[in-house]
């Protein structure tokens, strides 16, 4: 079910999700004509999703797929985020966020570090909740 289509952004969620401004973070981190699909799944999908794509065993709270230069999908684990955001001092809906933003720096090519880091922290100043 798709909870938001709009302006090259997709957001697939049976349920609820917290008020998140999706849109305005798609559009500030990727750029308005980036396409973008964000999917909410359950810890099984997740897990066989990480498994087939980056034979890892655990199960992730998002993943990143760049499928060209101007789109890409996320794959968000809302029980897994649910399990986590306390560990990083954050409520649950700024660590959405958070993740939100750091799935999307990895479709723009960034990988782990002190660059990634400061692009993160850039990005959540203006909509940390």
């Amino acid at each position: 079910m798709a909870l938001l289509e709009e302006k090259n952004l997709l957001v697939n969620k049976n349920g609820t999700l917290p008020r998140v401004p999706f849109l305005d973070i798609k559009e500030k981190v990727l750029g308005k004509s980036y396409e973008l699909s964000i999917s909410f799944v359950d810890e099984k999908t997740a897990k066989a999703l990480n498994k087939k794509h980056r034979n890892k065993t655990y199960t992730p709270n998002t993943l990143s797929f760049s499928l060209t230069k101007k789109s890409g999908e996320i794959v968000m684990c809302i029980p897994a985020i649910k399990k986590e955001y306390k560990k990083f001092d954050m409520t649950y809906t700024n660590y959405l966020v958070f993740l939100l933003i750091h799935s999307m720096l990895h479709l723009k090519g960034f990988v782990h570090g002190s660059t990634m880091e400061d692009k993160e922290q850039h990005y959540f100043a203006f909509f940390r909740l």
